[in-house]
């Protein structure tokens, strides 16, 4: 699933996402998503997500169940 539309998006969604200290290397961290904080309905970069630890920054891969 594409990570910039928002639609894709829910909390609870495992995902892979890129924090703004982390933009420059591109390290993905992994998580939950807990808010969803973009509120347009797409974003070239990415939507923008809290994460259950607290962690804010913007979706590049949204992981199947397969992958969690």
């Amino acid at each position: 699933m594409d990570g910039r539309k928002r639609a894709n998006i829910r909390p609870g969604l495992h995902v892979r996402i890129v924090l703004k200290e982390d933009q420059r290397t591109g390290h993905l961290t992994e998580g939950y998503v807990q808010d969803i904080l973009t509120n347009s309905p797409t974003h070239p970069h990415g939507i923008k997500v809290k994460l259950e630890t607290g962690e804010v920054g913007r979706v590049k891969e949204i992981l199947s169940e397969s992958e969690s």
